[in-house]
């Protein structure tokens, strides 16, 4: 019989969105319910989202910038509000009242959606007497911090790190130097465990973590649009993950469990 093939591993950091937990699903109905609630006359839920999306691309571009970057770290409100503002200036539709409604309405009925994942408490339960366990989250430090009490995951894990938190996220190679700190573990005895290849996979391997690259059907955002792909190509020339998964079951004979 062969070795487990992360047999040295002592550490394992899960993100958290679409790896751990159902987000897409929950902010697509979410954003549904908002429009469908709150959203401008003469225009159907359908039509908002795909407004909300065309308008999502384009923000998307301003986030990062320092003016808005640092309102973004703090909360999830600042931003979203924005969203809304911008989803409604499409519809022709200047509304700043409305804009707060949409805002409000959405955070509530998407996190009341959120779920985990089937195979998410399973393997938690089965690798926490034997690991030391982590998650490494992107998004406001308020609406990751939420999202975790909502799950109720939060004793699972020996470090959780929030960009909200921390002032930076992932990719950035000290998100990951900083989680190998919280858990005193070498780089090479760290898995990660994640669903982007860009923000999770590539990053950790250039740590010189083990990694295991997590593709799930739902993980496909709003902002995708019609006949949007949830494929996240990996570039030709990039390194390629230890592991490609379907479900985090698979991990559990990779880790000896």
């Amino acid at each position: 019989m062969s070795s487990p093939l992360f047999l040295n591993v002592e550490a394992v950091f899960f993100d958290l969105d679409d790896t751990l937990c159902q987000y897409w699903e929950a902010a697509r109905a979410g954003l549904f319910r908002a429009f469908e609630k709150e959203g401008p006359s003469g225009f159907t839920a359908e039509d908002m989202v795909q407004l909300w999306a065309k308008a999502f691309r384009e923000f998307l571009k301003e986030v990062n910038h320092p003016d808005w970057y640092s309102k973004y770290l703090k909360t999830g409100e600042s931003t979203r509000t924005e969203q809304m503002r911008r989803t409604l200036a499409e519809a022709g539709c200047a509304d700043e009242d409305r804009a707060r409604r949409l805002s409000e309405t959405y955070m509530r009925e998407r996190d009341s959606r959120l779920r985990l994942f089937d195979d998410s408490l399973e393997v938690l339960n089965t690798l926490k007497p034997k690991f030391r366990l982590g998650l490494i989250t992107n998004g406001p430090a308020d609406v990751q911090r939420q999202e975790v009490r909502t799950l109720g995951i939060e004793s699972y894990f020996a470090a959780i790190l929030i960009e909200g938190e921390m002032g930076e996220g992932k990719p950035k190679l000290s998100v990951f130097r900083r989680a190998e700190r919280r858990v005193e573990c070498a780089p090479e005895k760290t898995l990660f465990v994640g669903n982007s290849y860009a923000h999770d996979i590539r990053p950790a391997i250039e740590a010189g973590w083990r990694t295991a690259w997590i593709r799930r059907p739902t993980d496909v955002p709003p902002s995708a649009g019609p006949g949007g792909s949830a494929v996240e190509a990996k570039p030709a020339d990039a390194p390629n993950p230890d592991a490609e998964i379907n479900n985090l079951l698979e991990l559990l004979p990779m880790l000896g469990c």
